[in-house]
This record gives structure tokens, C-alpha cells and sequence, in this order.
């Protein structure tokens, strides 16, 4: 993972315990996931559109 060992993803988890609180740390997660799902959908509908407008040149 990033070429991070195991001990380091431990201290950088245990780190983020203590910044965060372990009631922050499923927030931050979910926010992340979501943020994540809006960039793919906005790469695939941008692809899409690339795609339509590719196809409507050739017409």
C-alpha cells in the first residue's frame, strides 16, 4: 500500500486515533468515500460527453 509497511500504516492509524478521536475517524471515511464516487462519476460522464461529441463530428 504506497509502499508503506505494515508498522507504518499502524503509527500513521494510531496517529490518526489521537488527532481525530475514534468517533471523527467513520466520519472523515464516509466523507472520503463520497468525495471519491463524486470524482469517478464526474470522469465517466466526462468521457461520455467526450465521446458524444466524437460521435456527432462524424455525422
Amino acid at each position: 500500500m504506497f509502499g508503506l509497511g505494515w508498522t507504518e500504516v499502524a503509527v500513521i492509524g494510531i496517529v490518526a486515533l489521537l488527532v481525530f478521536g475514534p468517533k471523527k475517524i467513520p466520519e472523515l471515511g464516509s466523507a472520503l468515500g463520497k468525495t471519491l464516487k463524486g470524482f469517478k462519476e464526474e470522469l465517466n460522464n466526462s468521457s461520455e460527453e467526450t465521446s458524444q461529441d466524437g460521435e456527432k463530428e462524424d455525422d
